[in-house]
């Protein structure tokens, strides 16, 4: 029994806390921007795309703080469609739109993840797949010039009520931070019992669906009738089965000694990380966004934004598969 319950605490707890914590952190400096009103400095930051996507301050706010934080990001986005500030269609186009800065956040470690072991392949599959995730976000401004209003002109926008007490707007004064800091507070505590209600039973779920072999059966069957055995050789397959059962570490491993071995040429290998990309994206919306999503948004939005999303991603990477295909093959 207590092997048992070791293993839970190992295997579950532990993850579980540590995702949490992030969702929590995440939640926090969305509040905490917030609170503290700068939500409108932080637009100006992406003022020019925002415009022509027909977005408005808080979408702008939230593509500035996902070069950062992509979870912050989704928390302000959550909140805002929370106080009908967003419509479902604007919280949907601005999710799409973060997609280049949450990707840029993960580039770092998926670059040096990869290069030490396929050392210019690498080099190959991070630009792919980084186009990829810029064409998304320019995809998104041509849809929010089809499916959004007209944002306000300077002169249609609502005056600023001002500072209340007065000289609580300068930064240097001490009303300004206890202000912010008790409006952050008092959103983090309005918030954080829905994140907890959500994300922890949906962990939970998919830890045990994991154990269970569901997502390893499901990946068997996707690797079995992908279509691919006819294109690629059978050793590029086998990077293709590690990376939807096991993630991008395992892939490149065994990438990386089929390369130096000489089982496989980097087009090759490129070409079996993207599929391998492509393939694992039903699985990796499940396992790493249902939890955070649901804990942001309400549970038919986080679902629809997880379909819209890892549809998108799917489709422009395979795209870039496609323009690589021709180029290199």
């Amino acid at each position: 029994m207590d092997s048992v319950w070791t293993e839970l605490a190992v295997s579950l707890l532990a993850p579980m806390s540590r995702v949490l914590t992030g969702l929590a952190a995440g939640l926090f400096a969305a509040s905490f921007i917030e609170g503290m009103q700068w939500t409108r400095h932080l637009a100006k930051l992406a003022a020019p795309l925002i415009r022509r996507a027909r977005l408005g301050d808080v979408p702008a706010a939230a593509f500035a703080l996902a070069f950062f934080s992509p979870a912050s990001a989704n928390a302000l986005l959550g909140d805002a469609h929370a106080r009908g500030e967003l419509s479902q269609r604007a919280v949907i186009l601005s999710n799409l739109f973060n997609s280049l800065p949450s990707w840029l956040t993960h580039t770092p470690s998926i670059f040096f993840l990869t290069w030490p072991v396929l050392g210019f392949p690498a080099v190959i599959y991070t630009a792919l797949t980084l186009l990829a995730a810029a064409m998304r976000t320019l995809l998104t401004v041509g849809l929010g010039r089809l499916l959004l209003p007209p944002l306000p002109s300077e002169k249609e926008k609502k005056a600023d009520p001002g500072c209340t007490p007065p000289g609580s707007c300068s930064p240097l004064s001490a009303a300004f931070w206890r202000k912010g800091l008790d409006s952050a507070l008092k959103r983090f505590r309005r918030r954080l019992p829905r994140l907890l209600y959500m994300a922890v039973p949906i962990y939970v779920l998919m830890f045990f669906l994991q154990r269970a072999g569901l997502f390893e059966a499901a990946e068997a069957w996707l690797a079995e009738h992908a279509g691919f055995s006819g294109v690629l050789r059978p050793e590029a397959l086998g990077v293709i089965v590690l990376y939807m059962a096991a993630e991008l570490g395992a892939a490149v491993a065994a990438a990386g000694s089929l390369l130096h071995g000489g089982g496989l040429g980097t087009p090759e290998v490129v070409l079996a990380l993207l599929v391998g990309n492509v393939l694992s994206t039903p699985m990796r919306g499940l396992r790493h966004q249902l939890p955070s999503y649901a804990a942001y948004y309400p549970t038919a939005l986080a679902i629809k934004l997880i379909v819209i999303n890892q549809g998108l991603r799917a489709l422009s990477m395979i795209a870039m598969t496609a323009v690589y295909w021709a180029l290199a093959f």
